[in-house]
C-alpha cells in the first residue's frame, strides 16, 4: 500500500492486534447516515404545504444533492486518497450535518433557497466525500474479500432510508409540519447525524504500510482480470477498461433508478384497470420492499462476486436484468406477484452494482488510488440519476397524453431499459486486463504486473 507522510498525519494507523472487522462498522456509520438522502420524499409534502412549493421545486434539494455527490466524489477522490479516511469522514460529517443546520435555518425563516443551499449543495458535498471515504481503506484491509467488505459499507447507503424514513415521519409528527416543525426536525437530525458519524471518524484505522493483514488469506493462484500492478487515477482515465465500466455502471443504475424513482405511481398505474387495484398503503409497501431488495442486494451480490468474479456477476446484473424487464413488459398486468418479484430482483441488481464496482476497480487497477478512481466513476451515477427518471417519466407522460392507461404507460420505457442493459452487457464483455503501459513503476524492488491470463478471460 502506498501512502504519503501527509496522509499518515491525518489518520491513525492500526496498532498491532487491531481487528480489521472494526473498520466495516466505522464505514457503516457514515453510509447509514448519508443514506438518508433516499428518504427525502418524506419532506416533500410538508415543504410544499408550508412554503407553497410545487412538486418540482420540492425535489430540487435532492436533485442537487445527487449532482453534488457525483461531482464531489469525482473531484475530491484524489484528496480522499491523499489525506486518508479519517479526514474524509470528518469532512463528510461536517458538511452533511451542516447541511441540515442550514436547511433548518431556511425552513425557520421561510427562505427556501437556504434549504436548497444547505441540504443540496453543502450536504451533497458530504454525500460524495462520505460515499467514497471508506472504500480504499476497506479494500486494503480485506484484500481477500474486497466485495464483501465494500458491500457491508455500501449496504448502509441503501439501508439508511429504512431508518431515516420512519424517523423523519415521527419527528415531523411530534414537532409539527409547519415551517417551525420542519426546522426543528432538520436541527435534530443534523445534530444526531453529527454524533453518529463522529463514531466512524474516531473508529477508522488504516493498516500499517507493508504489513500483512491478519486473517487475510489471499489466493496464491492468480485469477484472470485481478492485477498485482498499480494504476494511478490519471492513467485509469486513459484506459478503455475505465470507460467500459463507466458504461456498465451507468446502464445498470439507469435500469434500477427508473423503477425506484417512480415505484409507487408505477405499481398503481400498472394494475389500475384490474379488479383489485393497488391501494396507497400497498404502493408504499411496494416501495419498502424495493428498498429492502436494494439494501440486501448490496451485500449478497457483492459477496457472491468474491467467489464468482466481478465480470460474471455483472453478466448476471445486466443479462438477467434485461430478462426481468422483458418478463414485466410481456406479462403486463396479468400477474402482480410476477411484477413485484421481477422489480425486486432488478432493485437487488441495482444495489449490487454499486457495491461490486469498487472491487471490480481494485481487480483492474490495484489499490494505489482506487478511491480516486471510484470517485471519478461515480459520474456515471449522476448521469443515470437524470437519465433513468427522464426515460420513464417522459414516456409515461407521452403515452398518458395519447390516452393510454395501465401497463401501456411503461412498456416502451421497459424496452428502452432492455436496450441499455444489452449495451452494458456488451461493455462488460469488452473488459480486459489493463495494458502494462498504464502501470505505475515498481517501488522498493516490488514487482508489478498482471497475472498471465488469456486476453478475453473473465474474472
Amino acid at each position: 500500500m502506498r501512502a504519503s507522510g501527509r496522509s499518515r498525519t491525518r489518520t491513525v494507523v492500526a496498532p498491532p492486534g487491531w481487528s480489521r472487522w472494526l473498520v466495516p462498522p466505522a464505514a457503516l456509520s457514515i453510509h447509514l447516515a448519508i443514506g438518508q438522502a433516499y428518504a427525502w420524499s418524506v419532506f416533500k409534502p410538508p415543504l410544499e404545504s408550508a412554503l407553497g412549493l410545487s412538486g418540482t421545486a420540492s425535489a430540487l434539494p435532492f436533485q442537487l444533492a445527487i449532482v453534488m455527490l457525483g461531482l464531489s466524489a469525482a473531484f475530491g477522490g484524489t484528496l480522499v486518497e491523499r489525506n486518508g479516511p479519517r479526514w474524509a469522514m470528518a469532512v463528510s460529517a461536517v458538511c452533511f450535518s451542516a447541511g441540515f443546520l442550514v436547511a433548518a435555518l431556511g425552513a425557520a425563516t421561510r427562505q427556501y433557497w437556504l434549504v436548497v443551499l444547505g441540504y443540496g449543495l453543502i450536504g451533497g458535498i458530504g454525500l460524495g466525500i462520505g460515499y467514497i471515504s471508506p472504500v480504499s481503506t476497506l479494500i486494503k484491509w480485506f484484500p481477500d474479500r474486497p466485495g464483501t467488505a465494500t458491500g457491508i459499507a455500501i449496504m448502509g447507503f441503501g439501508g439508511g432510508a429504512l431508518i431515516a424514513s420512519p424517523w423523519s415521519a415521527w419527528l415531523l409528527g411530534a414537532l409539527g409540519t409547519g415551517p417551525a416543525g420542519i426546522a426543528r426536525t432538520f436541527l435534530v437530525m443534523g445534530l444526531a447525524y453529527a454524533v453518529f458519524m463522529t463514531l466512524g471518524v474516531l473508529l477508522v484505522r488504516v493498516p500499517p504500510t507493508g504489513a500483512d493483514i491478519p486473517d487475510a488469506k489471499v489466493p496464491a493462484v492468480a485469477r484472470p482480470l485481478v492485477t498485482t500492478a498499480q494504476v494511478s487515477a490519471r492513467n485509469a482515465l486513459r484506459t478503455p477498461q475505465f470507460w467500459c465500466l463507466w458504461v456498465v455502471l451507468c446502464t445498470n443504475v439507469t435500469a434500477g433508478i427508473g423503477i425506484l424513482e417512480k415505484a409507487a405511481p408505477m405499481v398503481t398505474d400498472f394494475f389500475a384497470r384490474g379488479a383489485a387495484p393497488v391501494s396507497a398503503s400497498a404502493a408504499a409497501g411496494f416501495v419498502g420492499l424495493l428498498s429492502l431488495a436494494n439494501m440486501l442486494g448490496r451485500i449478497v451480490w457483492s459477496a457472491t462476486s468474491d467467489l464468482a468474479g466481478r465480470k460474471r456477476v455483472y453478466r448476471l446484473y445486466l443479462g438477467v436484468g434485461a430478462l426481468m424487464y422483458l418478463l414485466i413488459a410481456l406479462a403486463g398486468d396479468a400477474s402482480k406477484p410476477l411484477f413485484i418479484g421481477c422489480a425486486a430482483v432488478l432493485l437487488s441488481f441495482y444495489g449490487g452494482g454499486f457495491a461490486t464496482v469498487p472491487a471490480y476497480l481494485k481487480d483492474l487497477f490495484g489499490t494505489y488510488q482506487v478511491g480516486a478512481i471510484h470517485g471519478r466513476l461515480l459520474t456515471a451515477w449522476s448521469t443515470a440519476g437524470v437519465l433513468g427518471p427522464l426515460i420513464v417519466n417522459a414516456v409515461a407522460d407521452a403515452r398518458r397524453s395519447a390516452g393510454h392507461t395501465g401497463p401501456e404507460l411503461y412498456t416502451t420505457s421497459f424496452f428502452v431499459m432492455i436496450g441499455l442493459l444489452v449495451v452494458g452487457f456488451a461493455a462488460n464483455e469488452l473488459v480486459r486486463p489493463v495494458h502494462p503501459r498504464h502501470h505505475e513503476p515498481p517501488t522498493d524492488g516490488a514487482r508489478t504486473g498482471s497475472p498471465a491470463a488469456p486476453e478475453g478471460a473473465a474474472s
